[in-house]
């Protein structure tokens, strides 16, 4: 027999039941009955009982063992007694009385239980991580992420891709965050960096012949942490194609994602045929380019309603400047003075005056509140009739190049947005008596982040949003350049390597603003998991768009002559997308924390609280470097 185990600890069944058999693991639960104890043995695969009482010759050790005590234990499977098979174990209709037991870790005093569920500091679960991922739902997260891996490797080689890994070690580039530096021991005062992406290398494989290119890629960027993600590093399915244009990417992609989510949904519906909605539409439709489309709430653009009515502030607002709209959030089930008040009290904790509604009661369309008040029957009448909560899923607006524009100019009374199919509707008919309305005024661009906040606030107050489905969707056209108020200059919006949409023709003769990209997102119940495009691999064009972003040529051949130089000796059309493999885990695993799906992460202030790190290093290392460090004052 095996010295530590014959089984393990999730095999044991009925058909075992006499033989002798060698366990190892940890000790889960140790249960003391008074002559009798049971202890529940937990490894990797499963959770076995065992019992020894006083007749047992192991009975004087099993007394002393505490939880997490690492044991090996012999003894005889037998049939559990009458009344007490556990359904919830694999093992549950058998034990094992053992006859001998050996100590091969004690544990010292627990600083947090491993056993149960129950929510515990996080530093404290950051700092005995090894502790924390022993618990039952955090190690079948890891493992369910493992899964999840290999199912993405899996499809991938299925479409035709081939897998390839790319240095660490690479040259500082802006790609949007900023970088971690590793200082040159051999090169005093240069310094690699740790990639944001694979983004160059990827592209540079296509310019060296490779077709169809994916890694599971680390990525480091040295940004502030959240929830949805985590300081310092995170991985991505990284993916590049030759030969594509943006439809190609989305039929090779679309089945890979689909495919993934299906599998470790646990039953939950995936969307099949997933809408392409332009990011201009996802702005004005929901407030947001990452939308949460199981809230089947729109916003709509109510401005002609308001304009030159009787409620002062928002026909002032309208009349002193044309960018400047109404938006409309419909509230189905809320009209009451209790929730509208609610709702004005939330705007304001989110910074906001305030938030406007109307709300209809008691078979009066006329409306109340002080905007109902104001405007007239006629006209609440006219929103009561007008305003639903019809979602849809949308197609790409067909706006030629030549017609888009800004987000402020975008957007007049009449804007187009196209739904190809309605799938949930809600009012289909206008709001009905006990509803609500909530506006938001200003232009497009300062209010639609709010609107969206508003638009999810009701959907979840109201429990609109049917958290039991994955609803996936392509948001396209982004633009390819925006203005950064604190620089006061133009910059990239999205990702600098995009191809523009009329290529260099719309960089030279067309507003910057108004250009949009062949630059692609995908979300997932209001995340944002991909993100891609299809790339300039012009050189002309390349320096072209860098201009306009404020970079000379110089700067381009300085900072990415690699892929420069590629450029000018045969580049094929390519493009291509990176899924973040931490929130799609995340999202399938059915939480909110990239914490709960992650090895060793951080803590909220980028500390490695178990390693200790980042840390202090010695004097003798600075100087091999070259580095000396000049501290901020403490004071």
């Amino acid at each position: 027999m095996h010295r530590y185990r014959s089984h393990k600890c999730g095999e044991l069944r009925d058909i075992h039941i006499g033989e002798t058999v060698r366990l190892s693991g940890w000790c889960h639960v140790v249960r003391d009955l008074g002559g009798v104890l049971f202890i529940d043995l937990r490894d990797h695969y499963g959770i076995t009982q065992v019992v020894a009482d006083a007749t047992s010759p192991a009975y004087r050790h099993a007394e002393k063992l505490r939880s997490e005590w690492v044991v090996r234990i012999e003894g005889k499977v037998r049939r559990r007694p009458e009344g007490t098979d556990n359904p919830e174990l694999e093992t549950g209709t058998v034990e094992v009385y053992v006859n001998e037991i050996e100590v091969l870790g004690p544990a010292a005093e627990l600083p947090m239980p491993v056993a149960g569920e129950q929510e515990y500091p996080e530093d404290i679960r950051l700092k005995y991580r090894f502790l924390d991922l022993r618990r039952e739902k955090l190690h079948q997260n890891i493992m369910t992420r493992g899964a999840i891996v290999d199912s993405m490797r899996k499809r991938m080689k299925e479409q035709g891709f081939f897998e390839f890994q790319t240095p660490i070690l690479t040259a500082s580039s802006p790609e949007g965050a900023r970088d971690f530096l590793v200082p040159s021991r051999i090169h005093p005062g240069k310094f690699y960096a740790l990639p944001q992406a694979p983004q160059q290398y990827k592209q540079l494989l296509m310019m060296s012949g490779f077709d169809r290119y994916f890694q599971i890629a680390p990525c480091f960027r040295d940004e502030d942490p959240r929830a949805d993600r985590l300081p310092g590093e995170f991985y991505q399915l990284d993916v590049e194609m030759s030969f594509v244009e943006q439809d190609d990417v989305f039929a090779a992609m679309e089945p890979v994602v689909t495919g993934v989510f299906e599998e470790f949904a646990k039953g939950k519906p995936v969307t099949k045929g997933w809408p392409q909605i332009s990011y201009s539409a996802s702005i004005r439709a929901f407030g947001s380019d990452k939308p949460d489309l199981r809230n089947p709430l729109l916003i709509h653009d109510v401005t002609n309603v308001f304009r030159g009515s009787g409620f002062g502030l928002f026909a002032r607002g309208i009349a002193s400047n044309e960018n400047v709209r109404i938006w409309a959030i419909p509230a189905p089930s809320a009209g009451s003075r209790a929730f509208c008040d609610r709702m004005d009290s939330w705007a304001k904790g989110e910074g906001q005056p305030g938030l406007g509604y109307v709300f209809w009661r008691d078979g009066d369309v006329s409306g109340a509140g002080p905007i109902a008040k104001n405007l007239g029957a006629d006209l609440t009448a006219i929103l009561m009739k007008e305003l639903n909560g019809r979602n849809g899923q949308f197609v790409r607006l067909p706006v030629p190049v030549e017609e888009q524009t800004t987000i402020d100019t975008l957007f007049a009374e009449n804007f187009p947005l196209q739904v190809a199919k309605p799938y949930r509707d809600m009012r289909p008919d206008g709001l009905l008596d006990g509803d609500a309305v909530f506006f938001v005024m200003g232009t497009p661009k300062d209010i639609y982040k709010f609107a969206g906040a508003v638009r999810g606030k009701i959907g979840e107050e109201m429990n609109l949003i049917d958290k039991d489905r994955f609803e996936l969707a392509w948001i396209i056209d982004f633009p390819m350049f925006e203005y950064n108020e604190e620089e006061k200059r133009i910059d990239f919006s999205h990702n600098p390597f995009s191809m523009p949409q009329g290529g260099l023709g719309a960089l030279i003769n067309r507003d910057p603003l108004r250009i949009p990209a062949f630059q692609y997102d995908i979300v997932c119940n209001g995340y944002e998991i991909a993100s891609g495009g299809i790339r300039n691999h012009k050189p002309e064009t390349m320096v072209k768009a860098f201009e306009i972003a404020g970079y000379g040529e110089k700067d381009v051949v300085e900072r990415f002559g690699g892929m420069y130089r590629a450029f000018q000796y045969g580049a094929p059309p390519h493009g291509g997308m990176a899924a973040g493999v931490d929130r799609i885990v995340m999202l399938l695993c059915g939480t909110t924390n990239l914490r709960e799906i992650s090895l060793f992460p951080m803590n909220q202030q980028a500390v490695d609280l178990l390693m200790g790190a980042p840390s202090d290093v010695a004097i003798k290392q600075l100087r091999e470097l070259h580095i000396r460090l000049n501290l901020p004052d403490k004071s």
